[in-house]
């Protein structure tokens, strides 16, 4: 029996798990895809917002702003990308640029620093692209961009390194409590814990419903987004928000921690918990919406476009903790926007909860800081020349567009919780994140994943499941 369950490998579950890791504690992870960060958190803005859009007095006002002040230290820990942009949030109809004071003052009271509201002369002079029609700004310097792949997996490495178990390829389909004891009936067996996280993304209102009177329900909001070539790169300096609607923030055009330029998101509520395909209306829109902020937008350097799923909750807040007839069972629900940005006050908090309810001691041995994959176009030509007569791997170019060695793959599959498909080397390494979106990468990548997992070429995937590349062999014998 383990000490805590937690179902679901996004950002959360794997925050929460390297939280709980710093107590004595046996922990397990079940993620029903073949990777952490295979869900909602694969597919966001990589946004650490500022904080002042939440109400006042809701969880997401007061983790966004916990959760801000603590990343920039957390990704030094972890050794993830990270930087402090500032966002700009923009007003285009003069008749709404008092709600740029109201946005300042909500966020002032959420207890975030330095926001201001700027004139055009002043935006202009710190970013030239402003739309035609922007009248006004709220600046908010303590903004910034991560990458969510790698802070994702940090924290999961970090949390292996400590103790912490993960189970891939997982569906949980149920749970129940019996005398005292949570079971958690999976495809590949039933396990039990004295405590289950419910970090399941845009299923947390299932596995909730299974074991409260108190239900919830989330709704899938559909996000599609663009992403441009890092020729595009200066387009824009800040995040660009848009005067926040209904459905959330608008569209936003921002930099992001690897020099390209995302675009997006458009909002669409959708029944399908698994539709992640981008749609023709979907991009139109972000592309026509983004030019009401920022002009010339250089949208023939798109590289990619890609959809991801917000778990929108009918209560408009995250839920926290456990209801009142499921003892020890800690829901993580409705982590929408900002729970990027929320999530390691987040994680603190739940560990907190628990650490009290099961009375977990200190891991004295627990090891609080995690190195990333090694980039050796970050080393003196010095450095990388003796790198290379060490360990030959890294003078072989496997991504010709993100320049990325194979000694970098053979270490993202090797490490803990590795990569295990195409996917799993891309989040971790950026081959075929480029350009050529892995039009040159890929077989070279399959085959050293081949290698290094002992299977054959056919069972290498794109994402896991059945996502198989190479149906048959041409030639026998070979």
């Amino acid at each position: 029996m383990y000490d805590i369950i937690i179902v679901g490998a996004g950002v959360i579950g794997c925050v929460v798990a390297r939280e709980l890791s710093k107590y004595n504690a046996k922990i397990l992870v079940i993620e029903k895809s073949e990777d952490v960060c295979a869900g909602t958190s694969k597919a966001n803005s990589a946004i650490v917002h500022s904080g002042y859009d939440a109400k006042n007095g809701t969880l997401k006002a007061r983790f966004n702003v916990e959760g801000n002040r603590m990343m920039e230290e957390v990704c030094k820990k972890l050794d993830v990308p990270f930087k402090r942009i500032g966002s700009l949030t923009v007003c285009t109809e003069a008749d709404r640029i008092g709600e740029l004071d109201q946005l300042r003052e909500r966020g002032e009271r959420n207890g975030v620093e330095g926001l201001r509201v700027l004139d055009r002369a002043e935006l202009l002079e710190i970013e030239p692209n402003i739309g035609d029609e922007v009248v006004g700004a709220l600046l908010a310097p303590t903004a910034g961009i991560v990458c969510p792949f790698k802070l994702t997996i940090a924290y999961a490495e970090n949390a292996a390194v400590n103790g912490a178990e993960f189970r891939f390829d997982t569906a949980v389909s149920k749970i129940y409590a019996d005398s005292g004891v949570w079971h958690v009936v999976t495809e590949d067996g039933e396990y039990t814990a004295k405590a289950v996280v419910n970090a399941a993304g845009v299923y947390s209102d299932v596995f909730n419903n299974m074991v409260s009177e108190k239900k919830l329900h989330i709704t899938p909001r559909r996000g599609d987004y663009i992403l441009l070539d890092r020729a595009a790169e200066g387009h824009v300096k800040h995040t660009i928000f848009q005067l926040p609607t209904e459905l959330g923030k608008g569209v936003l055009v921002t930099p992001t921690v690897h020099g390209n330029t995302i675009v997006g998101p458009s909002a669409v509520d959708i029944d399908d918990r698994e539709s992640t395909a981008t749609t023709a209306e979907g991009i139109d829109s972000v592309i026509a919406k983004s030019a009401l902020s920022v002009k010339n937008l250089p949208t023939r350097q798109v590289i990619t476009s890609f959809a991801g799923l917000r778990a929108h909750g009918d209560r408009h807040d995250f839920v926290l903790g456990e209801p009142e007839d499921a003892k020890n069972f800690f829901n993580c629900a409705a982590i929408e926007s900002p729970g990027l940005s929320a999530a390691p006050a987040i994680g603190v908090y739940i560990a907190g909860l628990i650490k009290d309810k099961l009375c977990l001691t200190e891991n004295e041995d627990f090891i609080a800081e995690r190195k990333d994959i090694l980039n050796p176009s970050k080393l003196s030509i010095e450095e990388r020349n003796e790198l290379i007569k060490n360990e030959p791997a890294y003078g072989t170019i496997v991504c010709r567009c993100e320049s990325v060695t194979e000694g970098e793959i053979l270490d993202a599959i090797r490490r803990p919780v590795g990569a295990r498909s195409l996917d799993g080397v891309k989040r971790r390494t950026r081959a075929g994140m480029g350009r050529c979106q892995a039009g040159f990468c890929s077989p070279k990548v399959m085959e050293i994943l081949r290698r290094e997992l002992g299977v054959d070429l056919r069972e290498v995937t794109k994402s896991g499941g059945d996502s198989y590349i190479v149906n048959a062999r041409t030639k026998d014998g070979e």
